[in-house]
């Protein structure tokens, strides 16, 4: 390739966000400070401590229950697919809360990253709990629900993240609309630092899509990033 269409292609701005991404993980990556191989990660979990667990709670054929979850190799492998689509391989240390942290699969990768990590979940599966002390990851107990304020957090947030979304009325006919994503948006924004990110990722519902036409617009009229079931915010104030 000749210099001088190389400095084009520097000049062209839509080339910027790639490039930069680029350069990020080349001088930024944290692939040195751990490996982003699932069976090394899988690797860093006390085996002793995790066969314990799968003892007590693996079946042959756990459907869609939440015994699915101890199939590391399957969900090790969708977390890190996660973390590398919202660039927390490279770049600086955030802090990340997980809504519906589940077994702790996505923030144990952060963690070991270097990023600072919380989870949020309900108590109803002791296998989710048993995890993060596995994982020795941090947890708070608390339920998301509509028209309800998120929990007093001691710090605030680089990155909110729920996927796999069930806290909306999943299949039920209380199923959330564009005002109680409202409410959860504008004060999840609260808990943001400047800049800060929220990455929903949405489960089909009973008509077999994500969500309604309504509330896509919605999203998109927040300035929404959608991809299928994932929708990737910047709420107006944290910056860009």
């Amino acid at each position: 390739m000749r210099f001088s269409h190389k400095l084009k292609k520097l000049a062209n701005p839509s080339l910027v966000p790639s490039m930069r991404r680029h350069l990020g993980r080349v001088l930024l990556t944290r692939r040195l400070l751990f490996n982003l191989d699932v069976e090394k990660i899988i690797g860093d979990i006390d085996p002793v401590q995790f066969q314990a667990i799968h003892d007590r709670y693996a079946v042959d054929d756990p459907g869609g229950s939440w015994r699915k979850y101890l199939d590391l190799d399957y969900w090790m492998a969708i977390n890190l697919r996660r973390v590398q689509e919202l660039e927390l391989d490279w770049g600086r240390r955030q802090s990340i809360l997980d809504l519906g942290s589940g077994a702790g699969y996505f923030l144990h990768i952060c963690h070991g990253l270097g990023h600072r990590t919380l989870g949020l979940d309900i108590e109803d599966v002791p296998m989710f709990g048993e995890m993060f002390r596995a994982l020795g990851l941090e947890r708070v107990i608390a339920r998301v629900e509509a028209f309800r304020p998120l929990p007093v957090f001691d710090r605030k947030f680089d990155l909110i993240t729920a996927f796999m979304i069930c806290f909306n009325g999943h299949k039920s006919e209380s199923l959330w609309g564009p005002k109680e994503w409202a409410f959860f948006l504008d004060d999840a924004a609260t808990r943001l630092n400047p800049g800060g990110r929220i990455r929903l990722g949405f489960n089909r519902e009973l008509d077999d899509t994500f969500y309604t036409e309504e509330l896509r617009q919605f999203f998109l009229d927040r300035g929404a990033r959608i991809d299928e079931h994932r929708v990737l915010l910047r709420p107006a104030g944290t910056g860009r």
